[in-house]
């Protein structure tokens, strides 16, 4: 399970440096792709390849469907860590995430997600301030 969250730094080549643990669980040849609220979501292969099932099992005849099904796939890119541990972000996704010098890199459960470090700090402020009342939605759902 990814869980977690480091601060790291992009190079001057778009590289990103994945923390050891996060590379034990992504394995060598990994998905990464736009995520929602201004991050970007990097997969595994076979939990990319999941995702990607799902989505195109949806039927097409829905705006809202297709138009997820663009968002996520059309904007991935496999890519392979390579030898130093490093991936390369291309130039849409680091514009799309905003992504500047210094980045965190969030575990959550089945991806790793790559955020621009000022709005990883707002979000999370924001998230602290709501979670008594996520939680309680969640627990008349009967989740918590």
């Amino acid at each position: 399970m990814l869980i977690g969250e480091h601060l790291h730094t992009l190079d001057s080549k778009k590289r990103l440096s994945l923390p050891s643990k996060f590379r034990k669980e992504l394995g060598r040849r990994i998905v990464v792709t736009r995520g929602l609220d201004a991050c970007l979501f990097i997969f595994s292969e076979p939990a990319w390849k999941k995702i990607a099932e799902k989505i195109s099992s949806l039927p097409i005849g829905g705006q809202d469907t297709r138009g997820l099904g663009r968002f996520l796939l059309a904007g991935a890119s496999e890519t392979e860590v390579d030898g130093a541990g490093r991936i390369l972000i291309p130039d849409y996704l680091k514009e799309f995430a905003q992504l500047k010098n210094r980045v965190v890199l969030a575990g959550v459960s089945d991806r790793v997600e790559v955020w621009n470090e000022k709005l990883w700090e707002g979000y999370t402020r924001h998230l602290e301030k709501d979670a008594d009342r996520m939680a309680q939605k969640l627990g008349d759902l009967g989740i918590l």
